[in-house]
């Protein structure tokens, strides 16, 4: 990504950082000013810095199985929310921090340390439904026509402290301490008035969708606790969302209006967590982890637990011990999807192709939505070299995701295993053109070209694509000149 780039992407993903300067000054929903970031443009917008982050962020945790939970969660909370038909995407970054962020046009992100500090699953749907009242309210888009008072330099050297906050929150801290100098008091304000719209909303939101309300003030009240024991090191999500008393007032007060009832946790948010903290760490150090917590007697959910040591002796090769442990999350926690996609790769780990692959199958009869068991069952197929049927399957697939990278990349595999050199290049370009790369796509469509394995039909769409996708290009060139 070019430096210019990564700051366009820093200030916008920030932009609930950049308070501005009046709080009367804010435009209502609707209003003419807000519409200097037209939807269209914020969903362009971030749809490019989610491409970015998709294809040049170390930290993003391309993981099925966690993105899937995320958006399977996600997308009950959007639908309780104030705009359920806005379209969103959840994603996850393999980070310690608690943190999580909103971007333009509906892309959330997650950090996995927000994830497994949340001690029950309405914890984390409370920070969740906050972040989608945040996109809902077109928060960013009211900051951008607010940006407006700050001079640019001051806005690309916000820019920059989001990026070093990276991998130094300190020296960001620093810098966007220097860079507010003056305008402190006034931008606090502004953004406390953000915030308390996303906690109300988030709480409406929360309470809809059917979780325990008292999540949301449970969790803010812990980051609170946690950073009073620790001064001057505030987790990374209350440095970009000032939490003051008066806002966790507020969410207890809305709680008292509402009848308790416990909401149990969903066994796919234990297994989740699991897996991240199986994740951690090396294969010895996450199985002496996980036998520590089953030997003491440290857990909530013993299947969770199991599964965890089983994924981490996965990691460390041990089939024979992983497989017994499955085995017994099996027998507390029969058909989770999780727990049988963990069981179908150890299967074939163990040379039992015929026996994992019918797992998969099955698994994938009782759920035949969960995005996890669908992409092992995709990178099962090409491990065993069953080409035609992972080329049968990834179009199944495409016919209810007709954007998903991910089945074209199956495609691509699949008709490099064939020995179909010109298709593999054309599903590769699709690729490419779905992440926003034009002229890495015109490429493959030009190698595509020189193949020379093609029939008529298939050479045919292959030209028609690639003018396309040149005409695209000389657009790309010319918006960004003008």
């Amino acid at each position: 990504m070019t430096l210019s780039r990564r700051l366009t992407a820093g200030i916008l993903a920030c932009a609930l950082a950049l308070q501005p300067l009046c709080a009367d000054e804010l435009p209502e929903l609707g209003d003419a000013a807000s519409n200097d970031l037209s939807p269209q443009m914020e969903k362009q917008i971030g749809r490019q810095i989610m491409n970015d982050i998709r294809t040049s962020e170390p930290a993003y945790l391309d993981d099925s199985d966690v993105e899937g939970y995320l958006n399977t969660l996600g997308s009950k909370l959007v639908a309780a929310s104030a705009d359920p038909g806005l379209g969103f995407t959840f994603f996850a970054i393999a980070d310690p921090s608690i943190n999580a962020f909103a971007l333009p046009g509906g892309y959330i992100g997650v950090h996995s340390g927000l994830i497994l500090t949340a001690q029950t699953e309405s914890e984390l749907a409370g920070v969740m439904a906050h972040e989608i009242a945040h996109v809902t309210q077109r928060h960013i888009a009211r900051q951008v026509f607010q940006s407006r008072h700050l001079s640019m330099a001051s806005m690309l050297a916000m820019g920059l402290a989001l990026l070093a906050a990276r991998s130094n929150s300190q020296v960001a801290g620093g810098t966007i301490a220097a860079t507010q100098a003056g305008l402190a008091s006034a931008q606090l304000a502004f953004s406390r008035n953000f915030e308390r719209e996303a906690d109300r909303l988030g709480f409406d939101t929360l309470r809809k969708a059917g979780f325990d309300v008292r999540g949301m003030a449970v969790f803010f009240g812990s980051l609170q606790k946690a950073t009073r024991l620790y001064e001057n090191n505030a987790t990374a999500y209350l440095r970009t969302h000032p939490l003051t008393g008066e806002r966790l007032t507020d969410m207890q007060n809305r709680e008292m209006d509402v009848q308790y009832r416990q909401v149990p946790d969903s066994a796919e948010f234990q297994l989740v967590r699991a897996k991240l903290r199986a994740m951690q760490g090396t294969p010895v150090e996450a199985v002496n982890d996980f036998k520590r917590l089953l030997d003491e007697r440290k857990f909530t959910a013993e299947e969770a637990t199991r599964y965890g040591l089983a994924y981490a002796l996965f990691r460390a090769r041990d089939w024979a011990a992983a497989e017994e442990q499955i085995q017994k999350a099996r027998g507390v926690k029969a058909a989770e999807p999780m727990i049988e996609r963990l069981y179908a790769d150890i299967r074939l780990a163990r040379g039992d192709t015929a026996g994992g692959l019918a797992v998969y199958r099955q698994a994938i009869q009782r759920s035949p939505r969960h995005q996890g068991l669908l992409d092992g069952y995709a990178q099962a197929l090409l491990a065993a070299r069953r080409f035609d049927e992972a080329l049968r399957f990834a179009d199944a697939q495409l016919q209810w995701q007709p954007d998903s990278t991910r089945y074209r990349r199956v495609r691509a595999a699949a008709h490099a295993g064939l020995g179909h050199e010109a298709q593999q290049h054309q599903e590769l370009a699709d690729v490419f053109a779905l992440q926003g790369q034009t002229q890495a796509a015109i490429e493959q469509l030009e190698l595509a070209q020189k193949a020379g394995d093609a029939n008529f039909y298939v050479m045919s769409a292959i030209d028609a694509r690639l003018r396309e996708l040149k005409r695209q290009r000389l657009d790309e060139l010319k918006e960004r000149r003008d």
